[in-house]
């Protein structure tokens, strides 16, 4: 059988919104905001969901799961992340890594960084090992330094078999 070593580059952001809790790598962060989105809009869990599709060759996540779908309303980063491992799964997908860099002014996010590395892992099936998130600040620059959103961007090694063209 072929295989194929592919790399996939993700991203994603949300505005923040008053009203917490803040759902960020597949995990609920004390916080007085939270990501507005068509889902619970957790950029970490979307950045990395979107590599891993982008790697695959399959799609993006917004043709994945499209914002007009209604029955995916408040959809959790996941089980966004459930989806996109499990259709890649299938056809064959192994998860060799993710690295995934978050940017906000606040909350500060080191303090959940092993929460995070710790339910991505289990979500996407692979070795904490294996996941790589860093908070990074955006110095008061930009959305994420005023406290307006949350920026997200990942990047994911895959392994495929010939299920998935070259």
């Amino acid at each position: 059988m072929l295989n194929h070593i592919r790399v996939g580059l993700g991203m994603d952001v949300h505005p923040l919104i008053p009203g917490g809790p803040l759902c960020l790598g597949c995990c609920e962060i004390p916080f007085d905001y939270h990501l507005k989105g068509h889902s619970d809009g957790d950029v970490v869990a979307h950045a990395i969901a979107d590599a891993l599709l982008s790697a695959g060759g399959i799609s993006d996540l917004g043709t994945f799961l499209p914002a007009s779908d209604d029955s995916i309303k408040g959809i959790s980063g996941v089980d966004v992340l459930k989806r996109v491992a499990g259709f890649l799964a299938q056809a064959g997908v192994m998860i060799i890594n993710v690295d995934c860099t978050v940017m906000c002014d606040r909350p500060s996010l080191a303090g959940y960084v092993p929460s995070m590395v710790k339910a991505i892992a289990s979500v996407l099936e692979i070795s904490p090992s294996q996941v790589s998130i860093k908070p990074r600040h955006a110095e008061g620059l930009g959305f994420a330094g005023t406290g307006q959103g949350i920026f997200s961007q990942a990047v994911v090694l895959i392994q495929i078999d010939s299920k998935i063209p070259a």
